[in-house]
């Protein structure tokens, strides 16, 4: 019975010799540990490091530096001008440009207001006063000098006391039409001074607009007669 049981362990222990030998086969998962080491590129390079030689290889290896991030650069800043306004409107023609500037988008950058405007009626041709009254004599004389007979003295305070009055036209261009006729007749320093009643009319102001917005403003001015864009007062 020993006997049997000493050649059972033996035959054991060979079985187990063999097969860590590789005699019996390969392992599973792969070769056996001397004959990966042999199939290794450059393996007469490689050196087995005990646990404290790995340590102190580690501890010696450089530290990785960070590399900072660079900041993309920031836009550069887009130029805009500080206040535009545009008027006067008539009361239709400032609907019809409210409309219209609202598909532009400015927003709370734009605002209504209201601007001076003289209602003009008619225009009067006339030399300025110089010289007070004695000044305005002066003037008289000449124009009957020269055959001029329509004329008055305006009298009364204000500026244009001690004018002379040559007459008073519906249109501008009928005012004009008088000075160049007096210009032939020797007269010269008349001038035109538009008359009418003083009121209010429509105007819009637009802040902090890039030049695009002030072009794209300016095309929809256009078509509003006598409007134009000009800066804030």
């Amino acid at each position: 019975m020993l006997k049997l049981i000493f050649w059972a362990l033996l035959a054991a222990n060979a079985t187990l010799f063999a097969y860590g030998q590789g005699y019996l086969g390969k392992v599973e998962g792969g070769e056996r540990e001397p004959q990966r080491l042999k199939s290794q590129l450059a393996r007469e390079r490689m050196v087995m490091l005990s646990a404290a030689e790995a340590r102190a290889a580690a501890e010696a290896a450089p530290a990785v530096t960070e590399v900072p991030l660079v900041p993309e650069p920031a836009p550069a800043p887009v130029a805009t001008i500080a206040c535009t306004q545009a008027g006067s409107f008539a009361a239709p023609d400032a609907r019809r440009f409210e409309t219209r500037i609202e598909r532009l988008g400015f927003g709370e950058r734009q605002s209504r207001t209201s601007v001076p405007y003289q209602e003009v009626t008619s225009h009067l041709v006339y030399l300025p006063p110089n010289g007070g009254k004695e000044g305005a004599d002066r003037r008289v004389a000449e124009l009957k000098e020269k055959g001029v007979t329509n004329y008055f003295v305006m009298q009364g305070e204000g500026p244009m006391k001690w004018a002379v009055s040559l007459g008073v036209f519906k249109t501008e261009t009928a005012a004009q039409s008088l000075i160049a006729a007096l210009g032939k007749q020797g007269v010269r320093g008349a001038r035109v001074l538009p008359r009418g009643p003083q009121t209010t009319r429509a105007a819009w102001q637009f802040r902090n607009i890039t030049n695009e917005e002030r072009t794209r403003l300016a095309g929809i001015a256009d078509d509003f007669a006598g409007v134009q864009l000009r800066p804030c007062p």
